[in-house]
């Protein structure tokens, strides 16, 4: 059942920068995000938690930063430096301070519908 609204998403050159935005709905300790390509699994990109600093996956460190906005009740994704790597569709989540602890996908509660990031060489 998705309960967020991401946007954001498109289809660009490598090299390029896209800005994802989710819209929550309400304020979650954890919020981050995962991806998907086609036939891999759902991975874990970065994650933010209500009282820390954010945390990301190797693959996107240095390029990728996540924010929140808790007045607005939006969590966003700015993506630079683009690989074809990073095509794939990008979900938002939200849950508890747990699933900031374990960044398991099956620990996060509330998904979005996901928005489509597609990187050309």
């Amino acid at each position: 059942r998705a309960q967020l609204v991401e946007s954001g998403g498109g289809s660009l050159q490598a090299g390029g920068s896209l800005r994802l935005s989710c819209n929550t709905f309400g304020v979650y300790d954890c919020m981050g995000w995962f991806r998907q390509a086609p036939g891999k699994e759902r991975e874990w990109v970065t994650a933010i938690h209500v009282g820390d600093g954010p945390t990301y996956a190797e693959s996107v460190k240095g390029r990728f930063t996540v924010s929140r906005d808790n007045i607005k009740s939006t969590l966003y994704l700015q993506m630079n430096s683009l690989k074809p790597d990073d095509t794939g569709m990008y979900y938002c989540a939200a849950g508890g301070s747990a699933a900031c602890f374990s960044l398991r996908y099956t620990d996060f509660p509330y998904w979005g519908q996901g928005t489509q990031v597609t990187v050309s060489s």
